[in-house]
C-alpha cells in the first residue's frame, strides 16, 4: 500500500522550479497563478532565499510545486492508497485525495499564506528545534518556562520544535537543554506557527473555507491535530482551521500511516525533510522523496518492485490491466468531473456498499464539458480521477472488473 507525504514550509529552494520546466505538468504553474493572482513562476524559478522564506510566498511555492509532481506522478498511474501533509503540506493531501480542486487547495493557501504572515506581525515569535529530547519533556520544559511557549511540532523521535515569544522560547530552550536536549536549532522564520499566537490567522481562515467546496475524500488523509484518518468533507474546515493554534503531530501520523497498512510513503515535494522523518519513524517502511523529473525514474523501479501491477506507462482508449480488469482512460486534456451516479457516498468501515455497473458506450463524466464513455462494461471498482482534477490525455480515469467470459 502506498501513502503519499507532503511536505510545509522549510522545503523551498532557490530555483526549485527549474527542473520541471519542459515537464507537461508545469502547466499547472500558470493555473495556480491565475487562481492566485501571483507570479508563481518567478517565485519558482527566479526568488532568492530570502523571498522564498516569507510565509505569503513560501507556503505558495511549497504547494504550486507538490502539486506539479503530484501531476507527474499521477500520469504514471501511480495512485495513493491514504495520504497525509505536515502543516501546510495537509491541503496538499486533501487535493490528492479529491476533498478540493486543485484551484480551491491553491486559493486556500494563498489566503492561509496572508493571514499567518499578518498575525506573525502580531508578535514577536519564534521556532526552535529540540534535537535528542523526548516528547514530553519537551512539554516540561515549555510548563516550567511559564506562559507564551508551546510544542508546535512532534516531528519524530528525539526532534520536537517548540514556539512562542522569543524570550519565552530561549527560556525554554535552556531548560531543554537540562533535560536532554543534545541541541538547539533556531528555525529561521518570524512568527509563532501552530500556537495560540496564530488565533487571528485561524479566524481569517474561518472564513476562506466556509466558502470553499469540499468533497467527501476517496482516500483517507490523516490529520495533523489529531493523527487519526479523516474522509468526510464536513470534518476537514474545522479540522484546517484547527490546525493553525495546534501541534503538529507528525511523529504520530508517520505511525499511523504504517498502522494502517501502508508499505511505501511517497514525499511529493521537493526537499526530502519528510522522507528522513520517516526513515527515522518508521525505519520499516520504503521511503521515496520524488522532487525532480529524475525521481520519477527511482518511483516507477520502487513500485514495479514492490507490485504485480506496474504503473500505466502506455495509453489507450481502455488500458488491459489482466483478463478481468479494465482501465478507462482520457480521450483529451482537462478538468475531470465524474457521473454524479457513479460516486459513492462514503461509507464507515464496517459498512458494504455494492459497486455500480457500467455498460459500453456509458458516461462515466465529463472532460471539460466533453462526455467521456467507457467502452468496456463491467462493475466499477473506483474512479482514480477525483472531482475538479486536471487529467492528460490517456490519465486513468476509472477502473472496472468484468466478468471472465467462460
Amino acid at each position: 500500500m502506498i501513502a503519499f507525504t507532503f511536505p510545509g514550509q522549510g522545503s523551498q529552494r532557490p530555483n526549485m522550479g527549474a527542473p520541471w520546466v519542459d515537464h507537461p505538468s508545469w502547466e499547472l504553474v500558470n493555473d495556480a497563478s491565475e487562481a492566485t493572482g501571483r507570479d508563481i513562476e518567478d517565485l519558482l524559478i527566479n526568488s532568492d532565499a530570502d523571498t522564498l522564506s516569507t510565509t505569503r510566498n513560501t507556503q505558495l511555492v511549497t504547494f504550486t510545486m507538490s502539486m506539479v509532481i503530484l501531476d507527474a506522478i499521477e500520469r504514471l498511474g501511480v495512485t495513493p492508497a491514504m495520504c497525509a501533509g505536515h502543516s501546510l503540506g495537509e491541503y496538499g493531501a486533501l487535493v490528492a485525495a479529491g476533498a478540493l480542486s486543485f484551484e480551491a487547495g491553491a486559493k486556500l493557501v494563498s489566503e492561509r499564506s496572508e493571514a499567518m504572515q499578518s498575525a506573525a506581525l502580531e508578535s514577536h515569535g519564534a521556532m526552535t528545534a529540540l534535537l535528542g529530547i523526548s516528547d514530553s519533556e519537551a512539554q516540561n520544559a515549555c510548563d516550567e518556562a511559564g506562559e507564551n511557549v508551546w510544542v508546535a511540532n512532534y516531528n519524530a523521535p528525539g526532534q520536537v520544535v517548540i514556539a512562542g515569544l522569543v524570550d519565552a522560547v530561549a527560556k525554554a530552550s535552556e531548560i531543554a537543554r537540562t533535560k536532554g536536549a543534545k541541541k538547539v536549532v533556531n528555525i529561521p522564520v518570524k512568527g509563532a506557527f501552530h500556537t495560540p499566537f496564530m488565533n487571528s490567522a485561524r479566524q481569517r481562515l474561518r472564513k476562506a473555507l466556509s466558502d470553499t467546496r469540499f468533497y467527501d475524500l476517496e482516500v483517507p488523509v490523516i490529520a495533523n491535530v489529531d493523527a487519526k484518518p479523516h474522509q468526510r468533507a464536513s470534518e476537514w474546515p474545522i479540522l484546517l482551521a484547527t490546525q493553525l493554534t495546534s501541534p503538529v503531530k507528525w511523529t504520530q501520523s508517520l505511525a499511523k500511516l504504517a498502522e494502517m497498512g501502508a508499505k511505501t510513503l511517497i514525499e511529493v515535494g521537493t526537499g526530502g525533510v519528510l522522507t528522513g522523518l520517516a526513515k527515522r519513524t518508521v525505519p520499516e517502511l520504503n521511503a521515496l522523496s520524488v522532487g525532480s523529473p529524475d525521481d520519477l525514474d527511482k518511483l516507477v523501479v520502487l513500485i514495479s518492485a514492490d507490485s504485480p501491477i506496474t504503473p500505466v506507462l502506455e495509453h489507450h482508449q481502455g488500458e488491459h490491466l489482466y483478463i478481468s480488469e479494465r482501465m478507462v482512460v482520457a480521450p483529451q486534456a482537462g478538468i475531470f468531473e465524474p457521473a454524479p451516479e457513479l460516486v459513492p457516498e462514503v461509507t464507515s468501515q464496517t459498512e458494504r456498499q455494492s459497486k455500480p455497473s457500467v455498460n459500453v458506450g456509458q458516461v462515466i463524466g465529463a472532460i471539460s464539458g466533453t462526455e467521456v464513455r467507457s467502452p468496456f462494461s463491467g462493475e466499477l471498482m473506483g474512479m482514480i480521477a477525483v472531482s475538479g482534477e486536471r487529467v492528460t490525455i490517456g490519465q486513468p480515469l476509472a477502473w472496472l472488473r468484468t466478468q471472465r467470459e467462460s
